[in-house]
């Protein structure tokens, strides 16, 4: 809404298996490349010939490939919370396996049904336990991502006492109603691609984003103590050589978009108009 009130336009579609969106039945219909078709698809539906990109979470990475796969559409690039890494030689899962990892929670969602039937139990619980858990308010969590056995990934979460200022009761009842008629599956198929990604992106391992870009996350944000994290954000002048700010935003956690509202798009138009 900010964005459009400065006179921008902006667009904030459900993504593949979210919302009102189609959600394919195979599992294979959810790789980076579909992902960025979509995007490209939305951006000929609209009419328009080029746009600034911004993702957020798994949003990230879609963003962040699709300013690399088509700098002709995408002149510019946000991403917010993962870091962007040029495809690499080795792949995450057999990566997790060789530092001994086996109840990472991306490896926890890879089996089809168990997840879902998790979050499904109680769609409501589910969303105020990951929202809350994975903000700057809840109790910083020694591990992050670790899926105790038996305890599934709602386990490691806090059901909140109250709300945080940054989510209402309201924004609850709307995603827990998407999320109970459209299922989770749909997002849990974006995990279950990695590996198949992973080796759809071997033409551009090493390849960098030379448009201009920016990065946002929350200081508390669990992503960015993913082993790798430090190392690509470090990286960032040779990967990024057109980065215009990265933004580590003390005190907030992984829903930065949500809990520091006004700092986001403060920051989105001011790289905005320096474009």
């Amino acid at each position: 809404m900010a964005l459009a009130a400065a006179g921008y336009r902006a667009v904030a579609p459900d993504m593949r298996g979210y919302g009102g969106t189609q959600a394919p039945e195979d599992v294979d219909q959810y790789t980076l490349l579909h992902l960025v078709g979509d995007m490209v698809e939305l951006l000929r539906a609209l009419g328009e010939e080029r746009a600034v990109i911004v993702g957020h979470d798994w949003g990230a990475p879609v963003a962040w490939h699709a300013a690399l796969f088509r700098p002709d559409l995408f002149r510019a690039v946000v991403g917010m919370s993962v870091p962007f890494s040029p495809p690499a030689r080795s792949e995450f899962l057999d990566e997790l396996r060789k530092m001994g990892i086996d109840n990472f929670y991306i490896q926890y969602f890879q089996e089809p049904g168990v997840a879902e039937a998790e979050f499904e139990r109680d769609v409501s619980a589910s969303i105020r336990r990951i929202h809350f858990s994975g903000s700057g308010d809840a109790p910083l969590r020694g591990t992050f991502g670790l899926v105790n056995p038996g305890d599934g990934f709602l386990g490691g979460t806090v059901e909140p006492a109250t709300l945080p200022a940054w989510m209402s009761e309201q924004d609850v009842a709307y995603y827990a109603g998407e999320f109970g008629r459209a299922g989770f599956r749909g997002g849990l198929n974006w995990y279950r691609n990695i590996r198949r990604s992973w080796e759809l992106l071997a033409p551009w391992r090493g390849r960098v984003i030379e448009q201009p870009s920016m990065f946002i996350a929350g200081e508390r944000d669990g992503v960015l103590r993913f082993p790798a994290s430090k190392g690509q954000i470090e990286r960032f002048p040779r990967t990024l050589p057109g980065l215009r700010g990265c933004h580590i935003i003390e005190g907030a956690g992984h829903w930065i978009q949500r809990e520091r509202a006004a700092k986001v798009n403060e920051l989105l138009l001011e790289f905005l108009e320096d474009l």
